[in-house]
């Protein structure tokens, strides 16, 4: 937490501030002796380091830019793995993909979103769950279609779930146990009619 410095700073206290030496020569009149004069230059300094630390907004905290409602259900697009067919939702933009299933509690065996990621996942990012009251699986996906791995991720759980591989640039969500349900496991090309993941969505 970045905590800024109080607005309410200490000046030094400054005693006859236009101190005479000597009150019947004009000539001396308004003059500080310079041990006082880095007094007021000081406490000049601090002010002014108070008026600026009044002006400083503090930066918005990660939990007012997270989303605050469930997004509307998304385009989708049939992707096949091995003998089962989904009607996958499609994540593709920065906002879709960090809002993801937030907020959804009507996930069945029939809901899942395809996240198509601008690059791939590395640690220590990952897939994390706030605000997900509904536990979940996921695949996470090489760029050939292949599915590398596969996590469950626990409902309201802040804590990323990281890949091991270093090349993730999908990640399908299904309802919690889909994959083990439906005999889908690492090592499954996920396909769409248009053909491999790849060319679905990053041909030239």
């Amino acid at each position: 937490m970045r905590v800024l410095a109080s607005s309410r700073c200490q000046i030094p206290a400054v005693k006859n501030r236009f101190q005479v030496e000597n009150h019947r020569r004009l000539g001396q009149f308004g003059r500080v002796k310079p041990a006082k004069y880095f007094v007021l230059i000081l406490a000049v300094a601090v002010a002014a380091g108070c008026k600026k630390a009044e002006t400083i907004a503090p930066p918005p905290s990660l939990d007012s830019q997270l989303p605050t409602q469930a997004q509307p259900q998304l385009p989708t697009l049939k992707i096949y793995l091995g003998a089962e067919t989904l009607d996958a939702e499609l994540a593709t933009t920065p906002r879709e993909t960090a809002t993801g299933m937030m907020f959804r509690t009507n996930v069945t065996d029939d809901s899942a979103m395809l996240f198509v990621l601008h690059e791939p996942i590395r640690a220590p990012n990952g897939f994390w769950m706030t605000n997900c009251p509904v536990s979940l699986s996921a695949a996470y996906i090489g760029p050939d279609g292949i599915i590398e791995e596969i996590h469950h991720l626990e409902k309201n759980d802040n804590v990323p779930v990281v890949a091991t591989n270093d090349n993730i640039v999908f990640v399908l969500e299904v309802n919690d146990g889909w994959f083990q349900r439906h005999n889908v496991s690492t090592g499954m090309l996920i396909r769409t009619e248009i053909g491999s993941l790849q060319k679905t969505f990053f041909q030239n």
